[in-house]
């Protein structure tokens, strides 16, 4: 089949290019030039490379200018193109730099305002140099909330706290020596130390693993402008917000909580003044004086880094009341709420006010409690104080009596011997003397007296309202 080929190509050539002669005559003498069809042909092909060589070239040569110019112009749109590209990058980062930085700034914000609260309260609950507040039993929920976090630890025990009850009008427990807690006198919040954890440090250790890391890869910050939906759809974005949003539930969720605690605080005064009054004492009597000077309007204070007037409202105001309630609590701890003697042994024979004299069988007036009992009984204070008279005293016989502040003095008579000696400090409970029958008694017993500046006051009364204390 090839040689066909070959052979039908040598055909067509022989057709195409027959053999030539050229005749040159000059002087008479005639030359010639023989042209065989292969040579033809190849001059041929030689003409035709030339031909379209030179084509190509005036072509080149003649519209050189305008194949430049439209490369010119292809080059030009397509950096335009990249440039746009470009531009349309920078402006989509720049987006989200501005948004992380936005959404940072704003949970940082929400955050520090979150953490100042939890500070704030902490103060009003955690312990002072000398006792803990008594709102630990009202507020230790507040840095607790939701229930997911930690929960902040009360300071105090059953045994050491006062815990009152609006519907009992109680406040503590009348057995016992109650060591009641005292309020944090200043206002400014100041950061605790060594404080169980918090939802507010739950948050900020979030806030420094995604915040911090969001930061370090946008440290320039740029005005914000409007946010594009893919930039607000970046998860980023996204868990910075729901993180902000988190912290600003919990922000907005303070001033609440803080005023439920207040509403208990209230209560609970309530409950201490309820107290006093079944004793017969007036509060307002038992609220030290002595303090005075300028005074502002609560508006017109600010709790240092806080900007919610609502909260520093809340907050003066819990912290004013915690103030009332714990100066309530610390005159109750010197009111003898409970009997000299205790126990199954002892029965009250004689009532404070009118009776018939056993000695003089004529009407008198009894100015105290007697309570009988076994010679020898333990008799202790009713309330801690400090010792002012241990000795002989008339019809008293052996009789100890007791300075517990506020203008409130207890007597314990009849003692067959006395355990204190003047200027001794006593505690609730603590024995003073020993049940007997000297000076004026007609049997071993304790004669019991309350006085309350300088006048006599009706035991019965402190007794009864120490029933209401649990």
């Amino acid at each position: 089949m090839m040689e066909a080929l070959v052979e039908r190509a040598w055909t067509w050539i022989h057709a195409t290019f027959p053999e030539r002669q050229i005749y040159i005559r000059s002087d008479g003498r005639v030359q010639f030039f023989t042209f065989s069809a292969p040579l033809q042909a190849t001059l041929a092909g030689l003409s035709l490379l030339f031909l379209g060589w030179f084509a190509f070239a005036s072509v080149n040569v003649i519209f050189k200018d305008h194949i430049i110019t439209a490369k010119n112009h292809r080059y030009q749109a397509m950096q335009a193109n990249y440039e746009n590209r470009i531009a349309e990058l920078q402006s989509s980062y720049d987006d989200l730099n501005g948004a992380l930085v936005a959404a940072q700034d704003n949970f940082r914000s929400t955050l520090n305002q979150v953490v100042l609260k939890q500070q704030a309260i902490a103060r009003l609950i955690s312990p002072s140099t000398e006792a803990a507040s008594p709102l630990n039993g009202v507020a230790a929920a507040l840095l607790s909330q939701p229930a997911s976090l930690p929960r902040a630890q009360n300071a105090g025990t059953a045994d050491d706290s006062l815990i009152l009850s609006p519907g009992q009008s109680s406040l503590g427990s009348a057995e016992g020596n109650s060591e009641l807690n005292m309020l944090p006198q200043t206002v400014a919040p100041q950061p605790t130390t060594g404080s169980p954890p918090t939802r507010a440090s739950f948050l900020e250790g979030t806030f420094q693993t995604l915040a911090g890391a969001a930061g370090a890869l946008f440290r320039r910050k740029v005005h914000p402008k409007p946010i594009s939906e893919a930039v607000l759809h970046n998860p980023s974005i996204r868990a910075l917000a729901q993180l902000s949003a988190q912290a600003e539930q919990l922000n907005s969720s303070e001033t609440p909580l803080l005023r439920t605690a207040d509403v208990q605080v209230r209560s609970r005064i309530a409950s201490a003044e309820n107290v006093m009054q079944r004793a017969g004492l007036s509060p307002n009597n038992m609220i030290p004086r002595g303090i005075g000077g300028p005074s502002m309007a609560a508006s017109d204070v600010r709790i240092e880094g806080i900007e919610d007037p609502a909260f520093t409202s809340a907050y003066l105001g819990a912290s004013a009341h915690g103030k009332e309630l714990a100066a309530l609590v610390e005159a109750l701890k010197q009111v003898p709420l409970t009997t000299p003697v205790h126990g199954s042994g002892f029965q009250l024979t004689s009532d404070f006010g009118a009776r018939v004299d056993p000695f003089t069988h004529r009407v008198g007036f009894h100015p105290g409690l007697d309570f009988a009992g076994p010679w020898g009984s333990a008799v202790a204070a009713t309330a801690p104080g400090r010792v002012v008279f241990a000795g002989q005293r008339g019809g008293y016989g052996n009789m100890v009596e007791i300075d517990h502040g506020y203008g409130i003095h207890t007597r314990y008579g009849h003692l067959s011997s006395i355990l204190v000696s003047v200027g001794a400090k006593v505690s609730k409970g603590s024995p003073v003397g020993k049940l007997g029958s000297t000076g004026r008694s007609t049997g071993p017993h304790v004669h019991y007296e309350v006085w309350l500046a300088s006048a006599l006051r009706d035991p019965s009364r402190f007794i009864e309202a120490g029933r209401h204390v649990q």
